[in-house]
């Protein structure tokens, strides 16, 4: 099916769409539920104030991301690398760090020492 030029609703339930492809496309106010986009390729897309529930994203990678703003919780980062990352204002509370390293420093340890010394 070739949908080109048009302003129209979709309504897809329980269909294969795979292999589709979207370009120069408005999906803004698109709901998704219980849907795989499992290996999809995301190029200049906007997501600004969508929100994400139980969502997997293991082996996702993000490159040229800005998520500034961003609010995050009861996630699992276990194993993710950070580089070249601008990470100033971001806050970290109530978390596991267990073999959390920053510029290879511990960070575990690191507070620990801090609260020792801080007592």
């Amino acid at each position: 099916m070739d949908i080109h030029g048009q302003a129209t609703c979709i309504d897809a339930r329980k269909s294969d769409l795979s292999g589709s492809s979207f370009d120069d496309v408005n999906l803004s106010g698109v709901s998704h539920e219980n849907v795989n986009l499992s290996g999809g390729k995301y190029h200049r897309i906007t997501l600004s104030g969508s929100s994400f529930d139980d969502v997997n994203m293991s082996g996702c990678g993000f490159e040229n991301v800005n998520m500034s703003g961003w609010r995050v919780n009861n996630a699992n980062f276990s194993g993710m690398v950070v580089t070249d990352a601008n990470l100033s204002g971001v806050s970290i509370s109530d978390c596991r760090l267990d073999g959390m390293t920053v510029e290879g420093i511990d960070v575990g340890a690191m507070l620990a020492l801090w609260k020792e010394h801080k007592a």
